[in-house]
């Protein structure tokens, strides 16, 4: 009895860990077919860098929860997966898209823009008016060659037969008398509505011409603007003639002359193409890109400095007040002061927009009354800055004063102590005790809130939109854009169409600045730990 126990308590666990094993292998084999499927139907349709990513966060997957090596790192799957997903794969895939002439015109594939170009029609012959006419049976089309009549047989154009009993299919024209005609007209809206069918009609004429709806009241010999030549590439220009072939210095479709040479305009769409460095070459190279950029990032700069400056300095004034054992109340100031940082920063920007408002608002009805002046705050460069610093200054101080609060606490009362038995002042001990103990513990801090307003996109969209404009720049620019809504108003808002690419260029450089102020941040964190 006995021994039949103890067979059963080792075959139970045996048991169980097969079952197991053949889920798990069961669930991994499941994931890898799905996300395979997904894997090749990414890349039919030409997204080869989202097939990309597919692959590798699954093969990762499978690596780690199907290896016993590798089985206790699937705790921190998720977030390798994450950091993959969004921080590795959007910086690679902006990085690519710098080297690109990727924009509004340039979108497509070379295959996709050759077939959109094959797929143009053009009027090759006379064009005929035409009338819809409903008869008992369903519809007829009654076409006028000059003194001749000529009508189709009766087709169906209800909602059931759209696409299905019409589409695609020729129908014969035969000439008849026209007071023989039996129907009533349609009107335009019933055209319109038909149109999806009517235009996919081909209209044969006795004559043997085949004609196609070209208008809401005419139909007219058409054919392809384009034919694809043997070499899968060039295209043949019905219309004029000309031979058209992919210029892959600028990712258009242009005509070539006898020698080869590109001549005359490009024909649209585009398509993408690898242009190397020529959208970084475009930031110094081109003045109406190259001037506002210079301009923008020195405001970025100084526009960072000068709100940690402003912020540090009113957060430890701030923080050495509420914190003076002497003040009464000094819950309630904290909870006052701290309260610009609880209220979300959308909210207070807007109401700052409205308070400077040059006409209707508050800040200029109260200086027009005392000193007579009413500043252009949202359409002076100057003002606008100003004005830009001070919202930004009353969002940051509470930040500021809540580390200075934490920062004052830590240092040893004994310090103060001492100096006051040298006889010296409060303004003394701030200088020589309360800065310099705060300021290695701050710099990491600083330069983490350096990057921050970097980048403070919020602030300025929701504030100026970068406001007010430049004038003769090649795209636009504002006095008060930072580098990062500068990139977003070319990606965008571009004269010239949505120039992905050149944001992405420029997207980059902010990319290799911050990330060279971050390692900075984190020499500076290792030094303050040594």
């Amino acid at each position: 009895m006995q021994t039949v126990q103890s067979s059963g308590s080792v075959e139970t666990p045996s048991v169980a860990g097969n079952t197991k094993s053949v889920l798990k292998w069961a669930t991994l084999g499941l994931v890898g077919i799905i996300n395979g499927y997904a894997t090749v139907l990414m890349y039919s349709r030409g997204e080869v860098a989202f097939a990309l990513l597919t692959l590798i966060l699954t093969a990762l997957a499978l690596y780690i929860f199907g290896s016993k090596k590798t089985y206790a790192h699937r705790y921190i799957y998720p977030g390798i997966a994450g950091m993959i997903l969004f921080i590795l794969f959007p910086l690679a895939y902006t990085v690519n898209l710098a080297f690109t002439n990727y924009s509004a015109k340039n979108q497509l594939t070379l295959d996709r823009a050759q077939s959109v170009l094959v797929n143009r029609t053009f009027q090759s012959g006379d064009s005929y008016p035409f009338q819809l006419l409903k008869t008992a049976g369903g519809h007829i089309i009654a076409l006028q060659d000059g003194e001749q009549t000529l009508v189709t047989r009766e087709f169906n154009l209800s909602k059931d037969s759209f696409g299905k009993e019409s589409s695609g299919k020729d129908l014969s024209l035969m000439v008849v008398d026209a007071n023989s005609i039996q129907g009533d007209k349609e009107p335009i809206k019933s055209i319109i509505k038909a149109r999806p069918v009517l235009s996919k009609i081909d209209l044969i004429k006795p004559s043997g011409e085949a004609v196609r709806m070209s208008g809401l009241r005419k139909f007219a010999g058409v054919e392809p603007l384009f034919t694809l030549q043997g070499d899968g590439k060039t295209l043949l220009n019905n219309e004029t003639g000309e031979t058209f072939m992919p210029n892959m210095d600028v990712g258009f479709y242009q005509a070539v002359d006898a020698n080869g040479d590109f001549v005359g305009q490009t024909v649209s769409p585009g398509f993408i193409v690898g242009i190397g460095g020529a959208n970084f070459e475009r930031v110094w190279k081109d003045d109406g890109i190259k001037e506002p950029f210079i301009s923008i990032f020195i405001w970025t700069v100084v526009f960072s400095v000068l709100t940690i400056i402003f912020t540090l300095v009113i957060g430890l004034v701030l923080a050495s007040v509420v914190q003076w054992e002497e003040l009464k109340g000094r819950a309630i100031y904290r909870v006052l002061l701290i309260l610009p940082y609880a209220v979300p920063a959308f909210i207070s920007i807007l109401i700052f927009k409205g308070l400077f408002n040059q006409s209707f608002g508050e800040i200029n009805l109260v200086l027009s009354q005392l000193f007579g002046i009413s500043p252009n705050w949202f359409s002076d460069p100057f003002l606008a800055k100003t004005m830009v610093l001070i919202v930004n200054t009353w969002l940051g101080f509470p930040y500021m004063m809540i580390l200075c609060m934490g920062l004052l606490k830590a240092i040893p009362d004994d310090l103060y102590e001492a100096s006051a038995i040298d006889g010296a002042g409060p303004f003394k001990n701030f200088f020589h005790i309360t800065v310099p103990l705060m300021i290695k513990p701050m710099t990491p801090l600083l330069i983490a809130s350096f990057a921050f307003n970097f980048n403070n996109f919020v602030m300025i969209q929701l504030l100026t939109n970068g406001g007010p404009n430049m004038i003769g720049t090649s795209e636009p620019a504002g006095y008060t854009d930072l580098l990062v809504s500068y990139t977003y108003r070319i990606a965008f808002e571009g004269s010239g169409g949505q120039d992905f690419g050149l944001a992405s260029a420029i997207a980059t450089l902010i990319f290799l600045l911050v990330g060279g102020m971050a390692l900075l941040n984190l020499r500076f964190t290792k030094l303050s730990q040594d």
